[in-house]
């Protein structure tokens, strides 16, 4: 009844922290009610109240910062010294620009948004369809939220007790680069007659130059935590300084009157994830007052015996939920009820993570809900129809990487395991 009622209200347009709220009303009467709204309510803003949680705000400041420094053209120009040489080089530029502006937004809609405004046009006037180019972009950009920095890698560990969020920012990278490259094979099989055979090249020198500041961020980020230095929180607000003396200080193209519109949206977009992480928190503790997660964990163990079909298990309702919720709130309303049973399963809780965040970012670019064709389309202008008969295919290269990762979980514990996580 509960997920029953949630489902109604999202799709009659209710914003997803209230419509969490009021499906919550199923357990909440059959109890003491005043009591229980007085505890939800206290719960709701606990749930923000929380130090790391200022990691989430601050690495979208700093995304939104480094978009405004136009860093955008230079990553391109360093992608394209790269693999720019590739038969279809053009379109290998976009997958592998994706991974370099993975490191700076760690947002799938970012990236489609900032790259698609300057590949789609980019890769139509080289010849390759219009579509094909907008579906790219949204296919790639799904390297965004799981190659470190993410902020959905951040929410998971936080969402979940014992899950180390360096260890997840590294079990992130192998299945970040397994995607990029999945869809460069695809591209040069199967799309190398459509463009330009390569792309111009700038002068290689030139553009690993001007693009190694920016690509340098994420390393700066990545290597400080794993080192001890700072704690995620701190890392965030070291690339928000960063970014600024990118865009203020080097590259000049940040005005000061430009901040307070940056920080405004930054602001906004922190608001709707932090609103939800209240919602979700309250949630959790109204479930875990009426023991929903242990009559779940109970009836799944009674029910399913491996590790392996628990895991098919999960990949199937993941699919199916990332066709109509958007993959962080599915995160914060699934993860604790599904990560219980996992680990009493004896499943490890870093290749769990990832294969729960893979999963449910493929649902960016998933009809009808996808939020990233949603941002092509109208950047392209082609309509949804066509964007999606051409991404289903890449979506078809993801799924098989979905798969690996799920029973090869040596390919997402491997570096984790060697920095002692």
């Amino acid at each position: 009844m509960i997920f029953i009622l949630l489902l109604a209200l999202v799709l009659l347009g209710v914003p997803f922290a209230f419509a969490i709220l009021g499906s919550l009303t199923v357990l909440m009467s059959t109890g003491d009610l005043p009591y229980h709204i007085r505890i939800v309510s206290q719960q709701f803003f606990g749930g923000m109240e929380s130090f790391p949680l200022l990691a989430i705000p601050l690495f979208i400041l700093a995304g939104e910062l480094m978009n405004e420094a136009g860093i955008t053209h230079r990553i391109i120009n360093l992608a394209t010294a790269i693999v720019g040489r590739l038969k279809a080089g053009l379109a290998h530029v976009n997958i592998w620009a994706s991974v370099i502006f993975a490191g700076l937004s760690g947002s799938a809609i970012a990236d489609t948004s900032a790259l698609g405004r300057v590949f789609i046009p980019s890769m139509e006037k080289e010849g390759y369809p219009r579509d094909f180019a907008a579906a790219l972009t949204a296919a790639s950009s799904v390297i965004g939220p799981i190659i470190p920095p993410s902020i959905p890698v951040i929410i998971y560990a936080l969402t979940v007790s014992g899950v180390s969020v360096p260890g997840l920012f590294l079990a992130g990278i192998v299945p970040g680069f397994l995607l990029a490259l999945g869809l460069s094979i695809y591209v040069y099989f199967f799309a190398g007659d459509l463009g330009a055979t390569q792309s111009k090249q700038q002068s290689r020198r030139h553009a690993l130059l001007h693009g190694l500041l920016p690509a340098l961020m994420p390393v700066f980020v990545v290597g400080a935590i794993l080192a001890g230095i700072v704690t995620p929180t701190e890392a965030a607000a070291f690339a928000v300084v960063y970014a600024l003396i990118l865009g203020v200080v080097l590259y000049r193209n940040i005005k000061l009157v430009n901040l307070p519109g940056i920080f405004a949206r930054a602001m906004r977009d922190s608001a709707v994830i932090m609103v939800i992480m209240g919602a979700v928190a309250a949630a959790n503790w109204v479930l875990t007052f009426e023991r929903v997660p242990n009559m779940l964990t109970e009836w799944a163990l009674m029910s399913i015996d491996t590790q392996w079909t628990f895991l098919i298990a999960v990949i199937l309702l993941l699919l199916v939920v990332g066709l109509f919720l958007e993959g962080i709130a599915a995160i914060l309303v699934l993860v604790p009820i599904l990560h219980p049973i996992a680990m009493a399963l004896g499943i490890d809780p870093l290749h769990f993570g990832i294969v729960v965040i893979f999963n449910l970012m493929m649902g960016l670019i998933t009809p009808p809900m996808g939020l990233c064709l949603f941002v092509a389309d109208s950047v392209s202008g082609v309509g949804m129809g066509p964007i999606i008969r051409r991404i289903l295919p890449m979506l078809g290269v993801q799924f098989l990487i979905l798969l690996l990762i799920t029973f090869v979980p040596a390919l997402v514990t491997f570096l984790p395991r060697l920095a002692g996580y």
